[in-house]
């Protein structure tokens, strides 16, 4: 984010004449924590958002970027739409924020989630598949897409054992129930439309007791990510992916970055010991990287 609006204030061409001041917040995944900043931010946080020689603005909220998840950035909407602040997802594909009755003021740059429904069941039926299980994360995400993906299912004629729900912070026993009701299911393909980390609980939990192996057919946001091939029996797991693109420069900018600012920021800190697999540690005076391997 900081990359990209230095590359707008420094050209000539994409916004001329405009700085962009920012504040950058995490939500950590949370509608509480997302909701605090969205009330700090409609009633005006700070005096002085851009302190440059060009500011002829301060104090006033132009736009929201975010939130990354459905649910946060509903709860966000609900706040700052009725003061008509513009609000850009990247990556909230619940397909209710398309309602522009209710979302007035939300735009977004990836696709709703009715695509990847509609594509899903289609899959599905490709590979000969009717009947099949399926999982959720009780969230806007899960509960929306998955309505939409068995309204597509229905047409397609597929036939669905069972549909749970769950999220990562509900009792182990709710977690432990779901577990046994695929486990003891007949249908061998489940189709999961989940968050990376609500997943993650209920593949720990299935880990747990060895049972029939399950073809997984899973939504984007977790069919994706790299950290679910340690679970073995999701490794033949299939499913939809949004394109991905490089993005010139942002490379240089993280390479031209200082140890101690790097060191200074959690954040920074955990990307560049992950991307570089190193080991950042910090002294009184002295920052020091390790490499490892």
């Amino acid at each position: 984010m900081i990359f990209a609006i230095e590359e707008i204030n420094n050209s000539t061409e994409l916004l001329p004449g405009i700085k962009l001041g920012y504040q950058i917040y995490d939500s950590c995944g949370s509608v509480p924590v997302a909701v605090h900043v969205a009330f700090q931010l409609s009633n005006g946080l700070d005096p002085v958002f851009y302190t440059g020689d060009n500011c002829s603005q301060s104090g006033m909220v132009m736009a929201v970027v975010g939130e990354s998840g459905s649910s946060p950035s509903i709860s966000i909407s609900r706040i700052t739409g009725p003061f008509n602040i513009p609000q850009v997802s990247h990556f909230a594909t619940c397909a209710c924020l398309s309602d522009k009755q209710q979302y007035p003021n939300f735009f977004r740059t990836v696709p709703s989630d009715q695509f990847q429904a509609d594509a899903l069941a289609k899959l599905v039926k490709h590979f000969g598949w009717t009947w099949i299980g399926a999982v959720r994360s009780d969230s806007d995400y899960g509960n929306n897409g998955m309505a939409s993906f068995l309204d597509a299912a229905h047409r397609e004629g597929i036939c669905v054992e069972y549909s749970e729900s769950f999220f990562r912070n509900h009792p182990r026993s709710r977690i432990q129930r779901v577990a046994d009701v695929i486990r003891r299911s007949t249908a061998m393909v489940v189709v999961a439309f989940t968050s990376p980390g609500d997943l993650r609980i209920l593949l720990e939990e299935l880990s747990l007791k060895p049972f029939p192996p399950r073809q997984w057919i899973g939504s984007e946001a977790w069919v994706t990510d790299p950290d679910m091939l340690r679970f073995s029996f999701c490794a033949g797991a299939i499913g939809f992916g949004i394109q991905k693109s490089g993005i010139p420069g942002l490379r240089d900018f993280l390479l031209d970055l200082s140890p101690s600012k790097v060191a200074a920021s959690p954040v920074l800190t955990e990307f560049w010991e992950d991307a570089f697999n190193c080991r950042l540690e910090k002294s009184e005076k002295v920052f020091l990287m390790f490499t490892r391997g």
